[in-house]
């Protein structure tokens, strides 16, 4: 039985789980739970990386002796290192207007078809290939590391970067699994900056007793360190006739594939190829998610979701509907006000109550996915019988339905803890569990794992017209 730390940091909250593995055994415990968030300081949208670090570690403490330890993390975001190590800065929330303006300009020095070819990235305006773009230390920086990266090396003083993590800087070439040094000297940025990359299962080295109060000895394993390479390791499929959804602040909707798709069709439709465990490639694209949801909540000081959902799942369907996607909904600030402009902008009537908001969100989100889903299937020749729903968005009883509703597949919903499970799973096979394969992983996932199905329930039809009606000719 490998007993193992998964420190999953999503883009609201961070977790530190405690894993068990063997025969037939797949268990999760949680330890320590904490608030992640952006942190606004004289005009900048940071992350509070030391509060990550000092709750990761008092999650560590607490989960006693370990096997093994791995980091996960959202993607795009950085630290800075010194020529000695120290950390230049807090680093920047990827949510932050400094990038305002900056792909236009990036996109003029490297043409977008040219850095898809290489890349296979769908053009995000806070890619870090942009932040980088925007960013004021570089003179002073030796080290660039992920988030992931980062808090390795405060637990073992070895720098490297992982390669799903990689894969998403807009740095890396998709073909050789290798830093782009073309893309990088185009750019002007210092090479010094890359580290040597790491693959998931590799051991980054172990913890620094004295800085840590961890035991000594403890490895530190590199995982699928881009939290969603961790969350699609976890779907529990039995064949490759699946696509996921990785629901959570963000939506990651897309398919597993051997193989980037670099075609034009991709590229127009913003599709993003990123890495994957075992060499496999994302293929998706990233929809808004709850986020929406999250900040109206914030605004109304309501955290009774519950309810919320109940009330939407009584108002009448397809009252309101808006693109999730649309880049005013991407900052933190006043969302329900802001789906209000929208829609008057649009030419529809804002929505008259909470419940008739959340409904739109929700109705809104599930036609996005449709869309996703189906291109991605078109551009990658895939057909797929089911939908995952995995992370935290999987609790959500109504928005899987619509989903199953407007995707007309049935959606299976579960793992919540996708990610964690993910990670876990990549340190037991590299501490010697046989593991062999992702298939052997999922399967363990679906005998251990409580999954609820959703049938298709609504008149095609009726979601037809309102995919016309939300994206026209789009």
């Amino acid at each position: 039985m490998k007993r193992v730390a998964a420190v999953d940091l999503g883009a609201s909250s961070g977790r530190v789980m405690l894993g068990m593995v063997g025969p037939g055994v797949l268990e999760l415990s949680e330890v320590n739970r904490f608030w992640n968030g952006p942190v606004r300081t004289a005009g900048t949208l940071h992350w509070d990386v030391l509060h990550l670090y000092h709750s990761m570690l008092k999650g560590l403490r607490g989960a006693g002796q370990l096997d093994g330890v791995g980091i996960d993390s959202w993607a795009v975001d950085y630290g800075l290192l010194d020529g000695k190590g120290r950390l230049l800065g807090n680093p920047v929330h990827y949510r932050d207007s400094r990038t305002d303006g900056v792909m236009d300009r990036v996109l003029e020095t490297v043409p977008a078809a040219e850095l898809f070819d290489i890349t296979g990235l769908q053009q995000l305006p806070f890619n870090t290939i942009y932040q980088l773009a925007a960013e004021g230390l570089l003179e002073q920086a030796e080290t660039l590391l992920m988030i992931p990266d980062l808090l390795g090396y405060w637990l073992t003083g070895e720098i490297g970067t992982e390669r799903t993590n990689a894969s998403t800087t807009q740095l890396y070439d998709v073909r050789t699994r290798e830093w782009s040094d073309s893309l990088v000297a185009r750019m002007g940025l210092p090479r010094r900056l890359l580290p040597e990359l790491r693959d998931p299962g590799d051991v980054i080295g172990t913890v620094l007793p004295d800085e840590t109060g961890l035991p000594p000895g403890t490895p530190v394993i590199a995982v699928g360190s881009h939290d969603t390479a961790s969350s699609v390791v976890a779907v529990p499929a039995g064949d490759e006739r699946f696509a996921y959804i990785s629901s959570g602040t963000w939506s990651l909707v897309g398919l597993e594939l051997d193989e980037p798709v670099l075609t034009d069709a991709a590229r127009a439709a913003n599709f993003t190829n990123e890495g994957g465990v075992d060499g496999q490639i994302r293929f998706l694209r990233n929809v808004m998610g709850l986020w929406i949801l999250q900040e109206c909540q914030r605004v109304w000081a309501d955290d009774d979701l519950p309810t919320l959902l109940r009330d939407a799942a009584a108002a009448p369907p397809f009252a309101v509907l808006i693109d999730p996607d649309a880049p005013e909904f991407l900052a933190p600030g006043n969302m329900p006000e802001r789906i209000n402009e929208h829609c008057r902008k649009i030419g529809q009537e804002p929505p008259q109550s909470r419940a008739a908001a959340v409904r739109c969100v929700l109705e809104s989100l599930a036609l996005a996915y449709r869309r996703t889903l189906r291109a991605a299937q078109s551009i990658a020749d895939r057909e797929v019988d089911v939908l995952h729903v995995i992370g935290g968005g999987s609790q959500n009883e109504l928005l899987c339905q619509l989903t199953a509703d407007a995707c007309g597949l049935p959606v299976l919903a579960g793992p919540v803890e996708a990610s964690a499970l993910g990670n876990v799973l990549v340190q037991a096979r590299a501490l010697g569990e046989p593991l062999p394969d992702l298939a052997a992983m999922r399967a363990l996932v679906r005998s251990t794992h409580h999954l609820r199905r959703y049938e298709p329930q609504a008149k095609p039809a009726d979601w037809d017209a309102a995919e016309s009606r939300m994206f026209g000719n789009r």
